[in-house]
C-alpha cells in the first residue's frame, strides 16, 4: 500500500490502534524508557522517521518504528 509509508494528517483521524516497534540502533533501555520513548513518540508521530499506517477494518493502525534519531527529536522536542 504505497502512501501509507509517511506521516498523513488526513489518516491520523482514522487511526484506531497503534503499534510501536524498534529500530537495531536504539541499544539496550529500560522497560520505564521505552515506555516513556513509546508513548511520546505516538502522542506526537509527526516526529516519527519510519511510520506505516495499516488498514484495518475500522479505520487504520499507526505502525512506528522508534530510530536512535527519533530518540533525539523526541529529546530535543522536550528541551525547547
Amino acid at each position: 500500500m504505497a502512501g501509507y509509508k509517511k506521516f498523513d494528517p488526513r489518516l491520523e483521524s482514522l487511526v484506531v490502534e497503534t503499534k510501536t516497534l524498534w529500530g537495531d540502533d536504539v541499544g539496550d533501555l529500560s522497560d520505564e524508557d521505552r515506555a516513556w520513548v513509546a508513548a511520546a513518540i505516538q502522542q506526537n508521530p509527526q516526529l516519527a522517521g519510519k511510520i506505516e499506517y495499516e488498514r484495518t477494518h475500522t479505520g487504520f493502525t499507526r505502525i512506528i518504528t522508534v530510530t536512535a534519531d527519533d530518540i533525539a527529536q523526541l529529546y530535543e522536542s522536550r528541551v525547547s
